[in-house]
């Protein structure tokens, strides 16, 4: 079956009825939308670098094409290469509809019809066809809604058409509700829709059973192997709302959809230093668009946690934590992950400074019947994705990426005081950077690794070791930090 497929783009929340009108002025909805700023380093520096969009390097990348012909939409012949925009906001426009928008289950059912008129222009009745055919959703924002609705209600969807979709990829959805100023947004709230994001209306169309305290769920209705989140964690350069929704949002966000509810669980994710949607926005951007087609088209699945071993204290903190005193402290796990030739954008960055890095309390962590997989001890740091096609090497078929990793703690508390002895600011327990050379080996893989803080990145490395379904790289500091991480490495259909 080929790699290729129709691509259904789902656009996000359109508020306020100017914002509707804009929106449905644009023929992509967005998807046209590009950048020439890029925001390089954490004090507002900035570089211009040009996106042209996600539409033209779709386009350029890889022959995809548009589904407009002489004015007319979805007019011309549909192939497996074809950009279809869900233009699910015409009928919110006066111009064109009745001035209302849609609920989510009514874009939901619309999307399902779409796709089915979709599948009947490209197959026809071709029975081979039809049984391959597939499409991929690409929705930012509360397009990832209508995309859920329609693959978890059953009053919307079947099996069958849930088999027709082959991969979801959302930007910046807002899968556990939105929260302003720490309250999910209330269920009365109907002013501009706003309640599509209160977790009570969100389970009822979602079909969810009860109510969840998370709606973040596929409910088994959908491989969250085939389902991707990309998480924005810059909230400053949101400017909706005259920048009143930033300031509500607060600073683990993208200025509205707060990190921890921006994902779905079990999925693949990544995280981006990019805000909702503007200049800096999450959609129109290099490391969004990278992390696009190495999901929709790539062919290796790369998962990196930290088994953590050995974590330590600073010494005068260890000295009152064995003399029975109250030791309190989390830590910080970083990881930035870019694939070789990355020069203008990383695949993800889990960082201290945007609070996207993983955070673990020093309680947690020093349970030892918690040690192992998927434990406090062990943080998930990244799952990427690679495409194998874009090996410039002429020798070898070696995938190769660098693995930026971190460890620190938050200040110490001892007895409930802030411990200031020997106090210093912006200590790591651990810190390096990885370069992984990984190439097909039989069955597996050949997996080498190179710490380049000691040595040069092309230099054959080590090799790490393989213990049935992970490859494991020994961590550690003369600090006496230790851990490993552990990857896993998967060919995908």
């Amino acid at each position: 079956m080929s790699q290729f497929h129709p691509i259904i783009y789902v656009r996000g929340y359109a508020m306020t009825d100017s914002e509707i009108a804009d929106t449905v002025s644009m023929p992509y909805m967005g998807f046209n939308l590009g950048a020439t700023k890029v925001r390089q380093s954490w004090d507002g520096a900035v570089y211009k670098q040009v996106f042209e969009s996600p539409m033209m390097r779709l386009m350029k990348d890889y022959g995809y094409t548009d589904a407009f012909s002489d004015g007319a939409e979805i007019d011309r012949d549909i192939t497996r290469k074809s950009v279809i925009i869900y233009r699910y906001y015409d009928q919110a426009d006066r111009d064109f509809g009745e001035g209302k928008p849609l609920s989510i289950p009514a874009a939901a059912l619309q999307l399902r019809d779409l796709i089915l008129n979709i599948r009947e222009r490209l197959c026809g009745g071709n029975p081979k066809l039809l049984e391959e055919f597939r499409v991929s959703l690409v929705a930012h924002s509360m397009g990832g809604l209508v995309c859920r609705c329609m693959l978890q209600n059953d009053g919307i969807s079947t099996p069958a058409v849930r088999e027709m979709v082959d991969k979801v990829f959302t930007y910046a959805t807002p899968h556990n509700g939105i929260e302003m100023a720490g309250i999910n947004v209330p269920s009365f709230l109907g002013l501009w829709d706003i309640n599509n994001f209160n977790r009570e209306t969100m389970a009822g169309y979602l079909g969810l059973a009860g109510r969840p305290e998370r709606v973040d769920s596929l409910d088994g209705k959908f491989s969250p192997d085939r389902f991707f989140c990309l998480v924005g964690t810059n909230q400053q350069d949101y400017g909706a709302a005259k920048g009143v929704s930033k300031w509500l949002a607060g600073k683990m966000s993208d200025g509205l959809v707060a990190i921890e509810n921006a994902s779905v669980r079990g999925a693949p994710r990544a995280f981006v230093y990019r805000s909702h949607s503007g200049p800096y926005g999450i959609v129109n951007s290099e490391d969004s668009y990278q992390n696009l087609v190495r999901f929709l088209f790539g062919d290796v699945r790369v998962d990196g946690v930290m088994d953590v071993e050995s974590l330590p204290l600073p010494p005068s903190v260890e000295k009152a934590r064995s003399e029975g005193r109250r030791v309190r402290a989390s830590y910080y796990f970083e990881a930035t992950v870019s694939p070789r030739g990355a020069r203008s954008y990383r695949l993800t960055e889990r960082r201290r400074e945007t609070f996207s890095a993983v955070l673990r309390k020093f309680d947690e962590m020093m349970k030892p019947e918690q040690a192992g997989l998927d434990s406090a001890r062990s943080p998930v740091l990244f799952s990427t994705f690679l495409d194998s096609s874009k090996i410039t090497v002429e020798r070898g078929r070696t995938l190769v990426m660098t693995v930026d990793l971190a460890v620190s703690a938050t200040d110490y508390f001892v007895d409930g005081a802030l411990w200031t002895e020997h106090r210093v600011e912006g200590e790591y327990l651990y810190r390096d950077t990885l370069t992984l050379k990984m190439t097909p080996s039989g069955d597996g893989w050949n997996l080498r690794y190179v710490t380049t803080d000691e040595q040069w990145s092309e230099r054959g490395g080590s090799k790490a070791e393989f213990d049935g379904d992970s490859y494991l790289i020994p961590l550690s500091s003369k600090k006496g930090f230790g851990a490993q991480l552990r990857m896993t490495l998967k060919h995908r259909n």
